[in-house]
């Protein structure tokens, strides 16, 4: 691991140990070995380390998305694979992006950093809610209005079967923060989570036959 890296990994560990206002750029030089000047030349304040440690957990999102044959981002190239793809298939996906999120070192120390810090700093208010709250809420929205469109699921109100997919996720992931001894209960919820909401939005698998044979 380079140093602009090295940075980031213990920053990380930092701010979810003693809490982001409690850390100085001094304390993550010592951490790396090196001096504060040195750091300097890499980033040009703890905000800049900040910002890179969200752009480097993204990119690794993205990474893993891409392993599992998915874009992650933009949700209209995504809905073009949901739309053919089985509902065991979907849960299988499900489990692995579950996992990924619970498991990944770099976002489970991201993500207790924020969940403590944001009720003590109103810039990391607004990052927790943008990670965990408005980008996902914004891109799980377009992709189940594009299945809507496209017939695979049936719903007048895409902001509400949003939350309905979404809000359980999460909250099984912060369960399992809380408690990993529940995170075998929680794998079995989430795949009765997507096969109740498939049978609540009316997923058709014979509108999901069709689209596969127009690939």
């Amino acid at each position: 691991m380079d140093t602009k890296h090295r940075i980031l990994d213990e920053a990380l560990t930092l701010f979810s140990e003693k809490g982001y206002a409690n850390v100085y750029v001094a304390d993550i030089a010592a951490r790396v070995g090196i001096k504060a000047p040195s750091l300097y030349k890499h980033y040009r304040n703890k905000q800049a380390i900040f910002d890179a440690i969200i752009e480097e957990m993204n990119k690794r999102f993205l990474e893993q998305a891409g392993a599992l044959q998915i874009n992650g981002a933009d949700a209209k190239a995504d809905a073009d694979i949901y739309k053919t793809i089985s509902e065991e298939q979907l849960i299988t996906l499900g489990n692995n992006l579950f996992l990924y999120f619970l498991h990944d070192d770099y976002t489970r120390r991201f993500r207790k950093m924020l969940t403590i810090e944001q009720f003590h700093d109103k810039k990391l208010a607004d990052a927790y809610m943008k990670q965990y709250a408005d980008d996902p809420l914004s891109y799980q929205g377009m992709l189940f209005g594009l299945m809507v469109a496209a017939g695979v699921l049936q719903t007048d109100n895409v902001e509400i079967m949003t939350l309905h997919f979404y809000a359980p996720i999460y909250m099984l992931l912060t369960i399992c923060d809380r408690d990993p001894s529940r995170e075998k209960d929680a794998v079995k919820t989430l795949d009765a989570h997507i096969k109740q909401f498939n049978k609540l939005y009316g997923r058709s698998e014979e509108q999901i036959k069709k689209n596969r044979k127009k690939k």
